[in-house]
Parts: structure tokens; C-alpha cells; sequence
């Protein structure tokens, strides 16, 4: 079994930055892919970034693209997105989330077996 815990997020200006962790506790993660995704109010699931948890490329959504970072601390446990140049529109509850097996398309949300709790992310005008 693997737990996924949230922190960071909270309240920025438009054109600040914040920075959100997931930690991951429970079996080994070499086979897994880790994601983000936003869910804002009434708006479906959308994903945001994801990456090998063993590393290489990770792949981005368009809107988040040049702005949004996500990482690894080497060979610790956290997998970090970084939101820099954030918009009022990135408004949402952020989850991170965990693949057992790579997904057919990384954005695909129901390929993701474990899922944080949430954690909002407001970005005001």
C-alpha cells in the first residue's frame, strides 16, 4: 500500500510563486509514474505534470508549460511542483497522485491508482 501526503499551496498574488510537496510512504516507487492535477470548481480533473519516478523527461499540460516545474530531491522521497508566474486561473485543488504501471497517456487520471488528500492552491488578481 502507498500513502500520498500533501503540503504546501495557500494564497499568492498573480505572478508569485508557490511550491507544493507530495511525500510518499509504503513499498519501493521504482516502477511508478507520479503526477499533479488540478480539479477547479465545477470543472473536471485536469492534469498538470507527471514524471518517472526513476527520472527521464517528464511531460507537462500546455497551460502550465514553461511555468510549472516538477522534481525530484535525487534519491529522496518528495516529489515537488514548482508554480512559478501563477495566474488567477491556476486557482484549484492540487492532488498529487501515483501509477503503478506507466499509463497509456500520463494525463489519463483513472490510470493513477493512489491520490493525496489535496491541498488548495488560490491565486488572486
Amino acid at each position: 500500500q502507498i500513502q500520498l501526503v500533501q503540503s504546501g499551496g495557500g494564497l499568492v498574488q498573480a505572478g508569485g510563486s508557490l511550491r507544493l510537496l507530495c511525500a510518499a510512504s509504503g513499498r519501493t516507487f521504482s516502477g511508478h509514474v507520479m503526477g499533479w492535477f488540478r480539479q477547479a470548481p465545477g470543472k473536471e480533473r485536469e492534469f498538470v505534470a507527471a514524471t518517472r519516478w526513476s527520472g527521464g523527461s517528464p511531460a507537462y499540460a500546455d497551460s502550465v508549460k514553461g511555468r510549472f516545474i516538477i522534481s525530484r530531491d535525487g534519491a529522496q522521497n518528495p516529489v515537488y511542483l514548482q508554480m512559478n508566474s501563477l495566474k488567477p486561473e491556476d486557482t484549484a485543488v492540487y492532488y498529487c497522485a501515483a501509477a503503478s504501471r506507466v499509463p497509456s497517456q500520463w494525463g489519463n487520471n483513472y490510470e493513477y491508482d493512489y491520490w493525496g488528500q489535496g491541498t488548495q492552491v488560490t491565486v488572486s488578481s
